[in-house]
């Protein structure tokens, strides 16, 4: 069987696999891989961008070279044991449901008027601070942590699934999981963070443009999508979040941005969709996981095509 039917067949099943299960509660192996990651930054930790560079190679190119052998593994076997290793991988590495299951929570104690409630499950989704936070600006975060998360949860992994198989799965979560983990602006992790923070930026870069394109096409209002992206996505720090945000804010609605705290730090950032959107509402929060379901099935078919043409290169044929 072609490697563009296994990868399309498999991830599929990957994804059906995420929406009926979840995350499990024990034993994931992006948690296993953040354990490995955080043993070896005790190892190798100094305060100099070297040492983070170090950090970064060894991390993520252990978990690419974990996607390798696995893959080499099934090259031989039937088409049936390629489709199921990429679907594992697939399950393994996107948070999509998760993702919603915990969106829906906040709102759902924001509906109900719980914002304690809501205050202490919204670190299971951000790293704001979430006591500096009213019911309203909770949401706003939620909405944020959505659109940003459909990306570097979902999208992005598919794409690099498509471009390079398991080992490109396995690659991108590893690379997403480590900025996660050290690519903040602490000052332990100013230096040591500068390399896996930037490997993501690079890494995210095609996930974030597809994620930003399907917001256009599935949102209910495409035309405001595609103008708060065009007008507002390099107003943000991150050359990933802002088109992913900036889309979701015109597809919605809605305005996202402004001031926000992470960790005792403020930061001051523009308004997307300022110019035609209202205040984010609890109701935009099941509004946005909505949209992420929508966005990510249309990164499926665009990720499917993408490995079909991958596919059809020279010495790309059948593996």
């Amino acid at each position: 069987m072609r490697a563009d039917r296994v990868f399309a067949y498999g991830a599929t099943a990957g994804l059906i696999a995420d929406r009926l299960l979840g995350d499990p509660r024990r034993g994931h192996p992006v948690a296993a891989f953040g354990r490995a990651a955080a043993a070896v930054e005790r190892a190798l930790w100094r305060d100099r961008r070297s040492a983070g560079v170090a950090h970064a190679a060894v991390c993520a190119g252990g978990a690419a070279v974990l996607g390798v052998l696995a893959a080499r593994a099934v090259r031989s076997r039937p088409a049936a044991a390629r489709i199921a290793l990429t679907a594992a991988a697939t399950w393994a590495v996107v948070g999509g449901t998760t993702l919603g299951r915990e969106a829906r929570a906040i709102g759902g104690a924001l509906a109900a008027g719980d914002v304690d409630v809501a205050r202490e499950r919204l670190p299971h989704l951000c790293g704001r601070d979430p006591h500096s936070l009213d019911g309203q600006q909770i949401a706003r975060a939620v909405v944020e942590s959505v659109a940003e998360n459909t990306s570097d949860a979902v999208v992005g992994a598919l794409v690099w699934g498509a471009v390079a198989g398991v080992p490109g799965l396995a690659a991108f979560r590893a690379v997403n999981t480590l900025d996660a983990m050290v690519g903040h602006k602490s000052p332990r992790h100013l230096n040591y963070g500068w390399a896996s923070a930037r490997l993501d930026d690079l890494a995210g870069w095609p996930g974030a443009r597809l994620t930003a394109l399907a917001a256009v096409a599935a949102g209910p209002d495409r035309r405001g999508a595609l103008r708060a992206w065009r007008a507002d996505a390099a107003a943000h720090p991150s050359p990933n979040a802002g088109p992913v945000e900036a889309s979701f804010a015109g597809a919605l609605g809605v305005r996202l941005g402004g001031t926000l705290a992470y960790g005792g730090r403020v930061e001051h950032r523009a308004v997307l969709n300022g110019a035609y959107g209202r205040p984010v509402e609890v109701a935009d929060i099941d509004r946005a996981v909505r949209l992420s379901q929508r966005v990510t099935w249309l990164a499926l078919g665009a990720c499917a095509a993408l490995r079909y043409a991958v596919s059809r290169c020279p010495g790309k044929g059948r593996r």
